[in-house]
């Protein structure tokens, strides 16, 4: 039989015990780095952005020299649990996905280079790069596309268009890499400036004065539906684009145009040969 005393002391003893767990899953939540202090040293020392701001080239020579420090922090995103993820707030996850999305693309990039002009040039007529599952994230293994397109746009996960503007696909045609990592605390500002950025950018995006169209990057064909359904997006896609005349246009008759959605929409050609300084 088991006394009172000996009773009161197990008692204490389990909720000891249970503290303990409690405090170690507190410990194991706060160990991932929110700032993505080691990704973002990354992409400064070699990210540069273009003098017009409107897009950015990566140098992977200086990426593959600190591949140890790539593949650390890539190791650092693998040890976060489903659990762990699933308690931070809608801003850390989104920029979690972000960055790991940016950051094993450049992984992916290194296990070719410098010996491609593209990255389409690792996959093959039947397989896709985006489709390789060649890493673990949330205790899952994962493609590019398993990321963007089963976490970042899975139904009613973020609703977030913008993302477009965000996630690099190592191609000159796509938006910009930053050269800083995105964090939660900023998450909104830097996807407004991220998408500024680009729709500004002139090479990939612009209202052409001779024949009154809006000329602009396949993205905005391809993801035509995430612009649209609503949330940070719109009822049109002439509508989301209209936001962003200022950068698109010149002159108030041309802004004004592109603002009340007047302008016809075309797609420019997209240039997948790689983002590279050395290019």
């Amino acid at each position: 039989m088991v006394t009172a005393a000996a009773g009161g002391t197990i008692r204490t003893a389990i909720r000891i015990a249970a503290a303990v767990v409690l405090l170690a899953a507190g410990k194991t939540s706060l160990a991932f780095d929110q700032s993505h202090a080691d990704w973002g040293a990354l992409l400064k020392r070699n990210v540069e952005v273009a003098q017009s701001g409107g897009s950015s080239r990566v140098r992977y020579a200086g990426m593959q020299e600190s591949r140890g420090a790539l593949q650390a922090y890539l190791a650092g995103l693998s040890s976060v649990t489903e659990a762990e993820y699933r308690s931070w707030s809608r801003e850390q996850q989104l920029a979690f996905l972000i960055n790991a999305y940016n950051a094993y693309t450049v992984e992916l990039v290194l296990t070719r280079y410098p010996d491609l002009k593209s990255i389409k040039d690792i996959g093959s007529f039947l397989s896709s790069p985006w489709k390789k599952e060649f890493f673990t994230l949330l205790g899952a293994r994962r493609s590019l596309d398993g990321v963007e397109h089963g976490l970042i746009r899975a139904p009613g996960a973020f609703d977030e268009p913008r993302i477009h503007f965000a996630v690099n696909c190592a191609s000159i045609g796509c938006p910009m890499l930053r050269n800083e990592a995105y964090v939660a605390e900023r998450l909104d500002a830097q996807l407004e400036d991220s998408a500024r950025r680009f729709l500004g950018d002139r090479g990939r995006n612009r209202y052409d004065s001779s024949s009154g169209a809006l000329e602009v990057s396949k993205i905005f064909d391809w993801y035509k539906a995430d612009f649209e359904k609503g949330g940070r997006g719109a009822a049109s896609l002439a509508q989301f684009l209209g936001r962003y005349a200022d950068q698109l246009a010149d002159g108030d008759g041309a802004r004004a145009k592109v603002r009340q959605g007047g302008a016809p929409i075309r797609y420019l050609d997209y240039d997948w040969l790689l983002n590279d300084i050395a290019r």
